[in-house]
């Protein structure tokens, strides 16, 4: 039989599971025999037909997958061969959340069900993958904080020279700003470079650690948001790892540094500043995406230049600062 309900034609919001649903599946009974299935199956034609739905008066109980129908003997009823514990979603959730709860359980398919337990249709295997390709680019458009919107997002390889300019240009606005501001920073520590030159040599390497675990960080953060992971999941988690790569390159810099130029005090100095650059960077990178989050904006923002900006400025700070105690 092919599921025809009032529920499955509902039409549902945009980027939801509902909308990428099929009706046109095979449904059958709890106990209805594999022989009489295999039958049914050859003379209807299908949208999808790796997944064979067992209800009963509507009501998902579970499912069974076409490579097991195919070796069961032809008096087993699909009640005995259905998976009764098949992931599920609702019609009204949200499309990438959707697509990961069906690779996270190993399913090329995905059911929907409403609230009351009763059929809507299955996500096919090509339209996960497609789901799935289509958040990855986004996801990646918008960690460039070029822009904000999903649908500009999907076109933004399509677009003129002139739109990609104006997507670009402002992030790109605020970054000068941060390297004007970092050149007042450095100019006020300017006593403490005069003194010990060597302080520059390594100014370059502690922002870039700075950044590159902020990004390690954001991407995590981001990624998290999207499919409905909460702040509090990653916190404790992510400020531990960012404090534990801090440490582990303070412990491989300060002592290298004392080794190959012999300066022990800035030794000391390049130890701290990554170990303290790195967890700053950490915090920077799971409060932006939050703020953002918090005030309704797309958090992907937080992962673009923006963060960048305030990630080089406060390890520029933290770096002068310890110089300027210590040396």
């Amino acid at each position: 039989m092919l599921l025809d309900t009032k529920v499955a034609r509902e039409r549902i919001s945009f980027e939801t599971a509902a909308q990428h649903a099929t009706t046109r599946i095979p449904v059958f009974p709890p106990d209805r025999l594999v022989g009489d299935a295999r039958v049914t199956l050859m003379s209807h034609h299908y949208d999808c037909a790796s997944h064979i739905m067992v209800c009963e008066d509507q009501r998902f109980l579970g499912l069974v997958r076409i490579e097991d129908l195919l070796g069961a003997p032809a008096d087993a009823a699909l009640d005995g061969l259905m998976d009764r514990d098949a992931p599920t979603v609702t019609p009204h959730e949200d499309q990438e959340i959707a697509a990961w709860r069906a690779v996270r359980h190993g399913e090329s398919a995905l059911t929907v069900v409403d609230a009351n337990g009763r059929l809507v249709g299955v996500i096919p295997p090509h339209r996960l993958l497609a789901v799935l390709l289509w958040e990855h680019e986004e996801d990646l458009t918008r960690l460039g904080g070029f822009i904000k919107g999903t649908e500009s997002a999907r076109t933004s390889s399509e677009e003129p020279v002139e739109r990609r300019f104006q997507h670009r240009i402002p992030w790109l606005l605020v970054g000068l700003i941060g390297a004007l501001l970092a050149a007042n920073f450095v100019e006020r520590f300017q006593n403490q470079l005069e003194s010990t030159l060597m302080l520059a040599f390594f100014l370059p390497g502690i922002v870039y650690l700075a950044d590159a675990v902020g990004t390690q960080t954001e991407t995590v953060v981001v990624r998290g948001l999207s499919v409905g992971a909460s702040m509090g999941q990653m916190l404790r988690r992510e400020i531990l790892v960012g404090l534990a790569i801090g440490l582990t390159l303070a412990l491989v810099a300060g002592p290298l540094v004392w080794w190959i130029w012999g300066a022990t005090d800035v030794a000391l100095c390049v130890g701290l500043a990554v170990f303290a650059a790195c967890g700053t960077a950490t915090l920077a990178a799971m409060a932006l995406p939050w703020l953002l989050s918090t005030l309704s904006l797309d958090p992907a923002f937080g992962s673009g230049p923006l963060a960048t900006v305030v990630q080089d400025l406060l390890s520029i700070l933290i770096y002068f600062a310890i110089a300027s105690v210590l040396i």
